[in-house]
């Protein structure tokens, strides 16, 4: 089986489990997205699945396997750092690969560039005793 169709054999898989998940394209390729972001993709130009794997174990191991790098989707030169492709070879690792892009550490949510600022500490009280209201 070629790895496009593995590929859709796993989707179908997922799909049927995971019903938040819908099918989807990101720059020419086909695409998993979660809530609205991509989880996982195919590159047809290497036959590979490819897989968000944020948790820095779990992407180390994935990179470990035979003929696994980080995905450098234009081929220039530049990654992600987050994204692995998985040649078809390895097919047998894709499910649990998906898995771990699905789980809560695995691939999370990015954390928003503005944060709200921390909410300000009271003032402490002043020595002497209490300060009442000026009179009106």
């Amino acid at each position: 089986m070629d790895g496009l169709a593995l590929y859709e054999e796993l989707c179908d898989d997922l799909l049927v489990r995971h019903g938040e998940l819908e099918l989807t394209q990101m720059m020419g390729y086909p695409g998993l997205k979660r809530n609205g972001r991509l989880v996982a993709c195919f590159s047809p130009v290497e036959g590979a699945m490819v897989f968000k794997l944020t948790d820095i174990g779990v992407r180390a191991g994935a990179l470990a396997l035979d003929g696994a790098h980080l995905f450098d989707p234009l081929g220039r030169g530049r990654p992600m750092k987050a994204w692995v492709a998985v040649p078809p070879a390895q097919a047998d690792r894709w499910p649990e690969l998906a898995e771990a892009a699905l789980s809560p550490g695995g691939s999370v949510e990015p954390t928003p560039l503005n944060p709200a600022p921390a909410p300000a500490k009271p003032a402490p009280p002043l020595s002497g005793g209490s300060v009442e209201p000026p009179p009106l």
